[in-house]
């Protein structure tokens, strides 16, 4: 790609655009963006990026709607300002979650996000650990998805795990992204097998998939919201017989009263990543990995038209 690498940043994470333009060696391109009482937005770029390969950094973070919005404005704001190519980078996808039509009169907002992103302005997508593959499907342009799996795993393997360890999968649902982790970590995995019964009442843990008892178990999720499913399942382990419940995930969510329940739980420590910023929700058992240098490794391929999936090597 021709032309120089810029990387702007929405207000939603300001520290991991700053950690990915350090590694990048190029200063945060300037902007500013003011809210008026009407509580509309202006997003002006305050430097020139005609013909630049711009990235632009905007997690889905609180507020989300509004960091939508900022993040739209930006992109056409950039497009408008002559920058040769915008790639919207999303380490946490909005309405992701949002994927399929489940009830009757509902929007599949996920591809909503997809149509406002490309009407926008932006030429590309780089993301992590989508909650549905199938979320890439809904664009017309080239969205590429980061996988955290070895920057956590990479974590675990340097800390050391015993063979005492086995991997665990909430709900049947997570158990085909499990077996990415039990490669690389070599080591077992298990199932939370959840039933529901009756048409009001949540899915609760009647069984587990393999062998527990006596282990140490990690729950491996990717996002934690209200923390009520990693939650049951750790109960539901320990009284099955594990000896301790551990728990990583990529996007630490956190939402209501997650961290408190995650306190008062028997999960000894949680992994996450930052591709959710943290600062607000800090306590002894939440340890967190940083993904700048996985996203700046992306950013510099993408920018020289080299392969991004040599990163899942």
């Amino acid at each position: 790609m021709e032309g120089r690498l810029k990387v702007f940043a929405g207000a939603s994470h300001p520290r991991l655009a700053e950690d990915i333009c350090y590694l990048l060696d190029i200063p945060l391109g300037r902007s500013r963006s003011v809210k008026f009482s009407n509580e509309n937005l202006m997003i002006q770029i305050e430097e020139n990026v005609r013909e630049c390969d711009v990235f632009v950094i905007q997690t889905s973070a609180s507020p989300v709607n509004e960091g939508i919005m900022e993040l739209l404005i930006m992109i056409d704001a950039l497009k408008h300002a002559s920058a040769a190519r915008v790639t919207a980078v999303l380490p946490y996808f909005p309405y992701a979650r949002s994927d399929k039509k489940d009830k009757p009169r509902i929007s599949i907002t996920a591809r909503l996000m997809a149509d406002l992103l490309m009407t926008s302005g932006a030429d590309r997508v780089l993301t992590m650990d989508l909650h549905s593959p199938q979320i890439q499907g809904f664009f017309r342009i080239p969205v590429d998805q980061l996988k955290a799996v070895r920057t956590i795993c990479d974590h675990y393997l340097q800390r050391g795990l015993l063979d005492d360890y086995v991997l665990v999968a909430g709900d049947a649902g997570e158990a085909k992204e499990l077996g990415a982790y039990a490669n690389r970590l070599n080591l077992p995995m298990a199932i939370v097998d959840k039933r529901r019964y009756g048409d009001d009442e949540k899915p609760r843990a009647v069984n587990v998939i393999g062998e527990v008892e006596g282990k140490r178990c990690l729950i491996v999720d990717d996002e934690v919201a209200s923390g009520g499913t990693l939650i049951e399942a750790a109960q539901f382990l320990m009284k099955r017989g594990a000896r301790g419940v551990e728990a990583t995930c990529v996007h630490p969510v956190l939402s209501g009263n997650a961290v408190q329940r995650i306190v008062e739980s028997p999960i000894s420590e949680i992994v996450v990543t930052d591709s959710i910023p943290t600062h607000d929700k800090v306590f002894d058992k939440l340890h967190v990995l940083p993904i700048a240098p996985l996203f700046a490794k992306a950013i510099r391929r993408i920018h020289e038209g080299d392969s991004v999936s040599e990163l899942f090597g």
